[in-house]
């Protein structure tokens, strides 16, 4: 098991350990030795997104960066598929985006991406681990007297708006459309209505005024009530909620109903496969993705692949099966004709498109998939041993189990960025759901909760 590293980059409560200044500087160094050893003119590109902390970590990992003679470009507030586009498009090393996600604004984290934008591979997280864990790396700058600078990427968002205005048709207009954004506080607050108001659309934002500490704060795609309460209230046409870094969406239909990233997916899957354009007639998802969605798909004459929890394992899978389109429930989608990683604006153009070319209301799409009754139990753990090594709850999910039979299921698994167990359980009624979802995360809870 990885030290640091977690489901999606290195995470945890900001100016604790390994979230610190300390731990930036070394990462910066171990990442400066990494990446930019055989570049003639070496830099890496940093994004943050807009908690507090954000400054703290951007300017140690510039500091540890820069000893090694590595330049260090600041691309300021940015979401994550922005840095992942523009480290390729500016040729960098490698880019860094300082974020938590959907975190709450008290804890941060680093994500990492090679210079062609993609997230790293276990075989690399585990290199620069071994750098962070051979002790004091002041030794890997010790003779280096040409040191690194620090300056300031020029027209960051533009380049990212134009990239994403390149992924529709030239004709594309959303003129007559109103939609009703939530940002979350993060790092969309600016470049979202931007994108949205340029092509045409009446924008109405909602959670666009970032204070540093109101970053996902009951809003985001984690949380839309908000913004399905906006949504009826302003009679939008649509409702697109992203989290603080930008990689997930989830939609609101005009009726104001949560439009879940499984639907979404299964939308874009049927136009693609309409457009003649879906690679292998594939659609790549996780093991979380909800049981009317393999139904749908089956129903549909789309071919399904899961892969583990972690868009970066989907993004594998993808490119180990030649699909074009994959995803989790959570939001993160991936477009891999287009992008290198989930991109929450993108996702959300494309979902606008075939809207269009339908002619029909995000409700009545969404109804293409039936939702099985679903609960998701997060446990706080004191320890995370292998669940398979401990009787009880072993014993506690085959009982489960065989009362669900083909008519639900259990996944459980730790939480790769936070000392949790999360436990998800799938059944014919929200009833049974609720009942043995509970049970499990009891007998979780009894033998290793906090």
């Amino acid at each position: 098991m990885k030290k640091f590293f977690g489901t999606d980059g290195i995470r945890g409560v900001a100016n604790q350990y390994p979230i610190t200044a300390e731990m930036g500087v070394n990462l910066g160094r171990a990442l400066a030795s990494i990446f930019a050893e055989k570049s003639e003119a070496p830099l890496i590109l940093i994004g943050k997104d807009t908690r507090i902390s954000g400054d703290m970590i951007e300017h140690a990992m510039a500091a540890g960066i820069c000893s090694m003679g590595v330049a260090t470009v600041f691309a300021g507030v940015m979401p994550t598929p922005a840095i992942a586009f523009l480290t390729a498009e500016i040729k960098a090393a490698a880019g860094v985006v300082i974020s938590a996600s959907h975190n709450p604004f008290y804890d941060n984290g680093i994500k990492i991406f090679n210079k062609h934008g993609y997230k790293l591979s276990d075989e690399m997280e585990d290199n620069i681990e071994q750098l962070l864990l051979s002790g004091p790396n002041q030794n890997l700058c010790h003779e280096i007297q040409k040191t690194g600078c620090v300056s300031h990427l020029k027209d960051g968002n533009q380049l990212y708006l134009d990239f994403l205005k390149k992924t529709l048709p030239a004709t594309f207009s959303l003129k007559g459309i109103t939609i009703a954004l939530d940002c979350s506080n993060g790092a969309t607050y600016e470049i979202a209505p931007q994108l949205f108001s340029s092509l045409g659309a009446h924008v109405k934002a909602i959670f666009n005024t970032p204070d540093g500490f109101n970053i996902n704060q009951n809003c985001g795609s984690q949380d839309t009530v908000s913004l399905q309460n906006f949504v009826r209230e302003t009679k939008a046409d649509i409702g697109l909620a992203f989290d603080g870094d930008g990689d997930r969406l989830i939609a609101v239909d005009e009726t104001g109903h949560e439009i879940t990233g499984d639907q979404i997916m299964l939308i874009g899957a049927r136009f693609l496969k309409d457009s003649n354009k879906l690679a292998n007639n594939l659609l790549v998802t996780t093991v979380m993705s909800n049981i009317g969605l393999k139904l749908a798909l089956k129903e549909t004459g789309i071919e399904h692949a899961a892969a583990k929890v972690g868009d970066r394992h989907v993004m594998e899978m993808m490119q180990h099966k030649n699909a074009v389109l994959g995803g989790e429930d959570s939001g993160h989608i991936i477009y891999l004709d287009h992008q290198t990683t989930g991109d929450g604006l993108l996702a959300a153009l494309k979902l606008l498109e075939a809207m269009k070319k339908a002619k029909k209301p995000l409700s009545v799409l969404s109804k293409m998939m039936a939702i099985f009754p679903q609960m998701l139990i997060n446990i706080d753990v004191k320890e995370k041993p292998e669940l398979e090594t401990i009787p009880e709850i072993v014993r506690e999910i085959i009982a489960v189990e065989k009362q669900l039979g083909n008519q639900g299921r259990v996944l459980v698994r730790y939480s790769g960025t936070q000392p949790k167990c999360r436990v998800m359980v799938e059944g014919p009624t929200h009833e049974i759901t609720e009942k043995y979802c509970r049970q499990i995360a009891k007998t979780i809870t009894d033998v290793i909760g906090m």
